[in-house]
C-alpha cells in the first residue's frame, strides 16, 4: 500500500510497501506521486523491480533539455534544424550543470564565453531566450521548481554590458543584380518544395518593375 508524505519544501515523497518490497520516490506533484505510485504497484505484483519515475530522475540542465525535446516530438512539434543546433550547443556548454546552478552569474558567464567564441549580441540573445524557453517549459509542464528570474536579470546584465541586444537596422535596398542572383539561385534548386524566387518577386513587385520575370511567364 502507498503513503505519501508532504514534506516541508513542498515535495511529495510516496513509499510503498508490498509483498515484502520497499520502495520510495520523491516528486514535486502529489498528482504525479499517485501516478507512479499505482504503476509501481502494478510492478511488484508482476514481480518486477519499480522504475524510477522520469521526472525523479532529472537532475541536469541536459535532462530538462532532452525533456523538452521528446515533449515537443509527442505533439508534433520536432524542433527545426536552427533550434535543435542551438539546444545542442547549450547541451555541450551548459549541459552538465545541475538544474538548480544556472543561476545569473553562470548565464552572465555563459554569454561571456559566447561572445569570446565570436557569437554577435543577436545570436546571444537568442541562446539565453532558448534557456529561458527550456527552463519555463519545465516549471509549467512538469511543475519543476526551476528558477527563471536569474535569466531574466543575466539578459539585463549581458544588454549593459553590450553583449546581447538588437541586429543592426539596414537602410540599403538589395541592387538589382543581387536581386537577380538571389532568384537565380533558387529557381537552379528545382526539388526545392517552397517557390523562394517567386516569393522575391512578389516582395518587390509593389515598389519596382525591373525584377526579372518567372522563366516561362512573361
Amino acid at each position: 500500500m502507498a503513503t505519501f508524505t508532504k514534506l516541508t519544501s513542498g515535495s511529495w515523497r510516496v513509499q510503498i510497501r508490498r509483498k515484502g518490497r520497499y520502495v520510495s520516490e520523491t516528486f514535486l506533484r502529489k498528482d504525479d506521486a499517485r501516478r507512479w505510485a499505482l504503476e509501481a504497484e502494478c510492478q511488484v505484483d508482476r514481480g518486477e523491480t519499480p522504475a524510477a519515475s522520469r521526472i525523479a530522475r532529472l537532475k541536469t540542465f541536459s535532462d530538462l533539455i532532452d525533456l523538452h525535446i521528446q515533449d515537443m516530438v509527442e505533439v508534433g512539434k520536432t524542433p527545426l534544424r536552427s533550434k535543435m543546433a542551438t539546444l545542442d550547443m547549450l547541451k555541450r556548454q551548459l549541459g552538465s550543470c545541475n538544474m538548480g546552478a544556472l543561476d545569473r552569474d553562470r548565464i552572465i558567464q555563459f554569454g561571456r564565453d559566447r561572445t569570446t567564441q565570436g557569437a554577435g549580441p543577436v545570436t546571444v540573445g537568442i541562446d539565453i531566450g532558448v534557456i529561458k524557453l527550456v527552463l519555463s517549459h519545465a516549471a509549467a509542464v512538469h511543475g519543476l521548481l526551476v528558477r527563471i528570474e536569474p535569466i531574466d536579470l543575466a539578459r539585463i546584465a549581458l544588454g549593459r554590458l553590450g553583449l546581447v541586444g538588437k541586429g543592426n537596422e539596414r537602410d540599403r535596398r538589395p541592387t538589382q543584380e543581387e536581386l537577380e542572383q538571389l532568384i537565380d539561385h533558387f529557381d537552379a534548386k528545382p526539388k526545392q518544395f517552397a517557390p523562394i524566387g517567386q516569393i522575391i518577386r512578389f516582395c518587390f513587385s509593389s515598389d519596382t518593375c525591373l525584377l526579372p520575370t518567372a522563366k516561362g511567364n512573361q
